[in-house]
């Protein structure tokens, strides 16, 4: 079966993601505050061979490059992020005018160029200022952040049509206030608990802001999601997979919905209730235009009776002999299909968009090109796998590649690179991959894939 960018249909959005602490650069330029990012990579042992990202792609002076690139190759949708210490140094109060200039020139170059910008409102980097008030732990970030979500869309509504509203809140509760291995690098069910009710109530009260301010924005959220399978058919790894879909799956995807909580499948959810006041389970809920699902990979799950709180463990790929990524995460297309179809289940579901998709593999640059197979295979089977899901009456109107550019992956910094395009940290070249002029021609018509033929591709690609 051939596959072709028209058989999505003429509405389907196709475009490329990226986040403003992983490009940007310049992190004290022209007025910039301290995010809890800038402070954890000084952080020694966080961040891997001490990388940091205070020039990264250096998008704060070359975003005229990177969009004309963008343009070169067809790409009509750019998904990015700003940074809320560009704009509120401090979180809250002073404006720096520097930074939201700098974004009117990125969202205007954008339209000019015909690239319509899609904006993550928080995608991670949290003002330090606010953090030293105890962060996504103090309820008064509820008050903070509605001060950035209403600033931001007055300032940028008149241009900007797609919001997204948090960027993948269960990683950055999950590792950055239980797991400790992201910023701010806090560790506790405590502060984890509270930190994930008040993002909760964010992404809930963000939307309602967005829309009561301009009704015609496509307001959404976006969620990290994993297709879950239990080890075995024991009845404990059955159980172990229930919870651990209902941690990383549904946490904060019901209670959008007005489904509140699944303390059911997660007992430890109980413990939520001293962070929860009169009225918030209906301040929990709100009706986006759409969500964004994000999704790399599937895992499986046993149970674990020592792992606290969830007594399930994930297994890891490399102990599974399957093929992988550089993250250690196994390439498995199906996930999406099955992510797309269990959410699509949901009474009151919106639309989805797949705003993020993508893998890090073992780039060699050889004489000027980067012939980057396994990459495009993945893009092109998960294409494949969306396309399974839509023909089968699932709402899902969009496939944003993460990422356009190599950029500083976190607590990995910049040893996986997710990219369309290779990017030379010492010199900042630009290269575009054979993933990337793949997308580009398929973008453009000009390219078609056949489903049996990336298969048995796929069959002789194993990265180890």
């Amino acid at each position: 079966m051939n596959i072709s960018k028209e058989d999505f249909g003429k509405d389907f959005n196709w475009g490329v993601s990226s986040a403003a602490f992983q490009i940007e650069g310049a992190h004290d330029k022209d007025g910039k505050g301290a995010s809890v990012w800038d402070l954890f990579s000084q952080k020694k042992g966080k961040i891997y061979n001490s990388h940091h990202a205070r020039i990264s792609c250096d998008f704060y002076n070359r975003y005229y490059e990177d969009i004309l690139l963008m343009k070169q190759m067809n790409i009509c949708n750019y998904r990015f992020s700003l940074s809320w210490s560009r704009i509120f140094p401090d979180g809250i109060g002073k404006i720096n005018f520097s930074g939201v200039e700098f974004y009117n020139r990125v969202i205007d170059f954008c339209l000019s160029e015909g690239i319509q910008p899609w904006i993550t409102l928080y995608h991670w980097d949290l003002p330090q200022a606010l953090e030293q008030k105890g962060g996504w732990t103090n309820r008064d970030i509820i008050n903070w952040f509605s001060e950035y979500v209403l600033f931001c869309i007055k300032t940028f509504g008149d241009r900007v049509t797609h919001w997204m509203i948090l960027n993948e809140p269960m990683v950055f509760t999950g590792a950055g206030y239980f797991l400790g291995v992201h910023a701010p690098g806090k560790k506790g069910l405590s502060n984890f608990l509270a930190a994930a009710h008040h993002a909760c109530l964010c992404q809930a009260e963000g939307g309602r802001i967005a829309r009561s301010y301009k009704p015609g924005l496509k307001i959404g959220t976006t969620f990290s999601s994993s297709h879950i399978e239990a080890n075995t058919n024991n009845i404990k790894d059955q159980q172990a997979q229930v919870r651990i879909d209902a941690l990383l799956n549904r946490m904060f995807l019901e209670p959008l919905l007005g489904l509140n909580y699944p303390v059911k499948d997660l007992k430890v959810l109980r413990r939520m209730e001293e962070f929860i006041k009169d009225g918030d389970e209906q301040k929990l809920s709100f009706n986006m235009d759409f969500i964004g699902v994000q999704n790399y990979t599937r895992e499986i799950v046993r149970f674990d009776f020592f792992t606290p709180f969830v007594q399930a463990k994930i297994i890891k790929a490399d102990k599974r002999k399957v093929e992988r990524t550089v993250m250690n995460w196994e390439v498995y297309p199906s996930s999406v299909y099955h992510i797309l179809k269990k959410y699509a289940a949901y009474k009151n579901m919106p639309e989805m968009i797949v705003t993020e998709s993508g893998a890090a593999f073992e780039d060699r640059l050889i004489d000027g090109k980067i012939d980057d197979a396994a990459r495009k295979i993945f893009i092109q089977n998960h294409i494949a796998e969306i396309l399974k899901a839509k023909e089968e009456g699932v709402k899902v109107n969009g496939y944003l590649v993460w990422s356009f550019t190599d950029n500083f992956e976190w607590a990995e910094g910049y040893k996986p690179r997710f990219g369309l395009v290779y990017i030379d940290f010492e010199t900042q070249q630009r290269i575009i991959k054979a993933s990337g002029k793949w997308y580009s021609d398929f973008l453009s018509n000009q390219e078609q894939m056949t489903v049996k033929t990336i298969a048995a591709a796929q069959n002789n690609l194993l990265i180890s």
